[in-house]
């Protein structure tokens, strides 16, 4: 099974989200991931849908949405790599005053920033692809991880498509 990539631009009313969640529920299919925020006019909406299925699943699925009255467009960005793509993480790390250093030079190398400092705990800040947070998150394990939480993917065209 690959990880596909959805763009759905709807129209920005109530209920609009349920329809669409409701859809994968009654098919049976399983959402990796899913944001959603405002599109460039602020009657529409995009959606961001990450979805674990083969091409003829996505397929369905994108026809499935397409029926949806709300829904303007969909689009199929894709698996990873074929699109930009990028989510948000905040971890809070138990941290020994001994071990800051180590834990400062791990998250320099990864891009993450600092948001929280305080007595034994760091809170960092990472955004990018769902390997780039999940190996940080695998470095900070030794660390003693407090607590994690993380937004959806969010993806765009990759110029010339």
């Amino acid at each position: 099974m690959s990880r596909y990539t959805l763009s759905v631009l709807v129209e920005n009313q109530p209920g609009v989200l349920s329809k669409v969640v409701a859809l994968f529920s009654r098919r049976g299919f399983n959402i990796h991931s899913l944001a959603v925020g405002p599109a460039h006019d602020e009657t529409v909406s995009c959606i961001t849908i990450v979805v674990n299925g083969d091409e003829h699943t996505v397929e369905q699925v994108e026809k499935q949405l397409n029926k949806i009255i709300p829904v303007i467009k969909v689009r199929n960005l894709g698996l990873p790599g074929e699109h930009i793509s990028s989510g948000l993480a905040l971890i809070k790390v138990q941290c020994e005053p001994e071990r800051i250093e180590g834990l400062m030079q791990l998250a320099r190398l990864f891009g993450a920033e600092a948001v929280d400092i305080a007595s034994g705990v760091v809170t960092y800040k990472l955004a990018g692809e769902t390997e780039k947070i999940e190996n940080f998150a695998d470095a900070l394990k030794p660390y003693g991880i407090r607590e994690i939480v993380r937004t959806g993917q969010i993806a765009i065209e990759k110029n010339g498509r």
